[in-house]
């Protein structure tokens, strides 16, 4: 059976922001292995638009951008969304009953599946999917934002933490 898990870079106060802050030479190569290694991902329709910049090859990318394009790309993905009727390669949509088809791709599916995005990850938390939250705290104050936990946080054990690099904590929680 696999494991669903949420994880996201996150401000020291909260708050999740793609533009504000992101990861160092050192976690990128941690995200790459990190993608290498998943069962897939769902996503909700936001943060896969983010990710389809993943897609198209760019020229300016450096080797470790295109070693995770190549490994994101190669990776199923399974697409959350009332409002997109078509998704790209690698990719399916999961239709109007969310709960059944996310429990049934866990029951088919071996090893870890990456939950992408709060909206999403706050869904699948009221409906008690989510087997682990991976919060990558980053020495940084944003002050606003959209929060890493977009609904009331769950009641959590931490089960692991450990430096990703000089500035990066990965704090792992598991549900009680």
């Amino acid at each position: 059976m696999a494991k669903l898990v949420f994880g996201m870079n996150q401000s020291l106060d909260g708050y999740v922001d793609h533009m504000a802050f992101g990861p160092g030479p050192t976690l990128f190569r941690h995200f790459i292995e990190e993608v290498r290694g998943q069962a897939g991902c769902v996503y909700g329709r936001e943060m896969y638009e983010i990710m389809r910049y993943w897609d198209d090859d760019n020229p300016e990318w450096n080797a470790d951008e295109q070693a995770f394009a190549a490994a994101w790309r190669g990776q199923p993905k399974w697409v959350v969304s009332r409002s997109l009727k078509t998704v790209g390669p690698n990719a399916r949509l999961v239709g109007q009953d969310i709960e059944s088809e996310i429990r049934a791709l866990k029951a088919e599916r071996e090893g870890e599946i990456e939950v992408a995005g709060p909206d999403l990850a706050r869904s699948l938390t009221e409906l008690g999917l989510i087997d682990e939250y991976r919060i990558y705290l980053h020495p940084v104050v944003l002050g606003h934002g959209k929060p890493y936990f977009a609904g009331a946080r769950p009641p959590l054990r931490l089960k692991a933490h450990d430096r990703i690099d000089e500035d990066v904590i990965r704090l792992s929680y598991i549900p009680v």
